[in-house]
């Protein structure tokens, strides 16, 4: 692979991980009410998610998806509701902060950091649009004249930092909001807001083709 060929492909990466989508949104969601470890747990979990699927689009799921519309809306409808449903709970829990007690605990410390872990990998794995998108962005990059293991390997390590150093980047941005309010009241809100970010991005999944 040439240097031309990677630097292009390092600068599609970014720009298409730099425009919020439901990955985003989720770790987004993720830092302001879990904290950042469990938002980096979200995003180790999200680029595991997302190197599945470059594996599934390079093995043809991506072509069967294309071609089952039933199955595409079955993956994609999945994912929104998983996504929703992870907003929905996380509203929940914001409810059941006390605005009284200013040492009650944070939902940083409740319940294990491995929740958003999965809620990064599932996320990403029920995304039917992104093994499509996969299947022919990845193609665009890799010259069939040489040799495939090597170029994918070159292709996921690649595209796993940009989504690391990006993804980081959003979750301590959204962490540092979140250490500014720090009363429990705030983090009742701070909940909800995540809440919010995580049923926007079931939505957003939702409304795209």
């Amino acid at each position: 692979m040439s240097f031309e060929t990677w630097l292009a492909f390092t600068t599609a990466c970014i720009v298409l991980t730099l425009i919020p989508g439901p990955s985003v949104l989720l770790v987004i969601g993720q830092s302001i009410t879990r904290g950042k470890k469990a938002a980096m747990m979200c995003i180790f979990g999200d680029v595991i998610g997302n190197i599945v699927l470059m594996g599934l689009s390079f093995a043809g799921v991506g072509a069967i998806l294309a071609a089952s519309a039933v199955l595409f809306q079955i993956v994609k409808w999945l994912g929104v509701f998983y996504l929703a449903w992870l907003g929905y709970r996380q509203i929940i829990e914001a409810r059941q902060v006390s605005t009284e007690t200013t040492n009650a605990p944070t939902s940083e410390h409740m319940g294990s950091n491995w929740r958003s872990f999965w809620a990064g990998t599932i996320t990403a794995i029920l995304n039917p649009k992104a093994i499509i998108f996969y299947m022919a962005f990845l193609a665009q990059f890799i010259n069939p004249q040489a040799d495939l293991a090597s170029q994918l390997t070159i292709l996921t390590l690649t595209s796993s930092m940009v989504v690391v150093v990006l993804l980081t980047g959003y979750a301590l941005l959204a962490a540092r909001a979140r250490e500014t309010f720090q009363s429990p009241r705030a983090r009742k809100r701070m909940g909800y807001t995540g809440g919010t970010f995580m049923i926007g991005g079931s939505v957003l999944m939702a409304t795209t083709r």
